[in-house]
């Protein structure tokens, strides 16, 4: 039996202040975390408030291609 698209997909959730001041070359790294969403409830792309180490606040973190 073939496996089709899974409905729990692994996606990477990247630091968005940490990307813009990656110009400026303020911060240290780029904040990144991993989790699963569903497929069917949330087809668009998932942001998050967590903590960016780098900044040493809550910012927004979006979702970011493989």
């Amino acid at each position: 039996m073939a496996k089709g698209k899974d409905v729990r997909v692994t996606i990477i959730l990247e630091c968005t202040s940490c990307v813009r001041n990656d110009i400026k070359k303020k911060s240290a790294g780029i904040s990144r975390y991993i989790t699963q969403k569903n497929r069917h409830n949330t087809p668009g792309r998932l942001e998050l408030r967590k903590f960016c180490p780098y900044c040493y606040k809550h910012t927004i973190h979006g979702e970011i291609k493989k």
